[in-house]
C-alpha cells in the first residue's frame, strides 16, 4: 500500500464481500553515546501510541513532531523488497540509522517496519521464506521489529481457512528469527476480521487463538468501513454491522486490553471513511480508559498526526 488504506467491506446475498483496500501515497538525530542494535529488548508495555509513516523524506520523523507517540511504523516492507519509507531507511548509512535510533531510545520511542500493506498479495508466497526475508531484513537494517500489517482482501474473503493458515505460518516462522523478548511483533488486522459471525474460517479470531501469544499487540483498524465505528459506542460497545469487532467485544472474544489499539485516521484525507476528530477520538478513550482498556492508539499516518494529534487523543487519559 502507497498511502492511505481502503479498505471498504460491503455484504451481497448475505455474503461478506470486501473491496479493495488501498493506501494512496501522496512515519534531528542526536549524537551518538554508543551504537545502536537492531532490537530493542522487545515490546514495551501497554499503552502503545503507534503512527505510520509513508510520506514525505524523513522515513523516521524527528522526535520532536511525533513526541507523545512510542512506536513509529515505517512503511511497506514488500515480498519483493522494501519500498517506500522502508526503502528510504534501507538506503541510510549504517552511522545515521544509529544516530537516529539514538535519539529515538533517549526519547522512548521504538521504530518498527510495516509489511505488506495494501498493494501486497503475499498469501501466495511461501509463508516461511516469506518470513525468514523479511526477519533478516530487520535485522539487518536496525529496526526494533515488524508490523504484519496483512490486507490480501480475496484471500481473507473465500473463508477457506488458507488466510488464516498463511498467517500462522508466517507468525511462527517470524518468531524463529525475530524472538519475544528482544523484537517486536505486531499485526494490524481490518476490525471485521474479528467478527466470528461473518467469516465462519475465523479470520483474526482463528489467528489470535493460534498464535496470539506470540504478537505483542493488534494496530486495529478502525475505519474505512462506512459509518462503522464513527460514535463511541460503535467504536467501543457494539457493532451492528460487524458483531464481534468492537474494542469490547474483541476483548470479550479473549484479546487481552493491552493487545487492543484502537487504529484512526490522522487526517480525514488518510482514510475514506472512520475519520473522527482527535477531541471526539479522545472522548471515546476516556470511555474506554474508564473500562479497563489500556491498549493505546494507532493513527494512519504521519504528518497528520504528530505531536499535536497525540496529545489531544490522550487527553486526560494517558499523561
Amino acid at each position: 500500500m502507497h498511502g492511505f488504506r481502503v479498505s471498504n467491506l460491503l455484504m451481497t446475498a448475505s455474503v461478506l464481500v470486501m473491496t479493495i483496500s488501498s493506501r494512496l501515497s501522496s512515519v534531528g538525530a542526536a549524537p551518538v553515546q554508543a551504537p545502536a542494535t537492531s532490537g530493542g529488548g522487545g515490546a514495551p508495555a501497554a499503552p502503545h501510541f503507534v503512527v505510520y509513516t509513508d510520506k514525505g523524506s524523513e522515513p523516521a520523523p524527528d522526535v520532536s513532531k511525533i513526541s507523545g507517540f512510542n512506536t513509529v511504523a515505517m512503511s511497506f516492507l514488500l515480498t519483493s523488497g522494501a519500498a517506500d519509507q522502508a526503502k528510504a531507511w534501507e538506503t541510510l548509512a549504517q552511522a545515521q540509522k544509529s544516530s537516529i535510533k539514538s535519539a529515538y531510545q533517549k526519547a522512548g520511542i521504538k521504530l518498527i517496519v510495516s509489511a505488506f500493506g495494501s498493494t501486497d498479495l503475499p498469501t501466495s508466497s511461501d509463508a516461511k521464506s516469506t518470513a525468514a526475508k523479511m526477519a533478516k531484513w530487520v535485522q539487518d537494517n536496525n529496526v526494533d521489529g515488524i508490523d504484519v500489517d496483512y490486507e490480501d482482501l480475496n484471500a481473507m474473503n473465500a473463508q477457506d481457512g488458507k488466510a488464516e493458515q498463511w498467517l500462522i505460518d508466517f507468525t511462527n516462522a517470524l518468531r524463529t528469527q525475530l524472538p519475544q523478548g528482544k523484537y517486536i511483533l505486531t499485526h494490524a488486522p481490518l476490525a471485521p476480521w474479528f467478527s466470528a459471525s461473518h467469516y465462519k474460517s475465523g479470520a483474526y479470531t482463528k489467528v489470535h487463538k493460534e498464535v496470539g501469544s506470540k504478537i505483542d499487540w493488534y494496530n486495529i483498524q478502525f475505519y474505512n468501513q462506512g459509518t462503522e465505528y464513527t460514535t463511541c459506542d460503535g467504536l467501543l460497545t457494539s457493532s451492528p454491522t460487524y458483531p464481534g469487532s468492537a474494542v469490547f467485544e474483541i476483548m470479550t472474544g479473549g484479546v487481552s486490553a493491552d493487545k487492543v489499539v484502537i487504529g484512526k485516521p490522522g487526517g480525514q484525507a488518510d482514510a475514506t471513511t472512520g475519520y473522527m476528530a482527535p477531541a471526539d477520538l479522545a472522548k471515546c478513550v476516556v470511555t474506554a480508559k474508564g473500562k479497563n482498556w489500556n491498549g493505546g492508539v494507532m493513527s494512519w499516518e504521519y504528518p497528520e498526526a504528530d505531536a499535536q494529534w497525540i496529545k489531544t487523543v490522550k487527553g486526560s487519559s494517558f499523561q
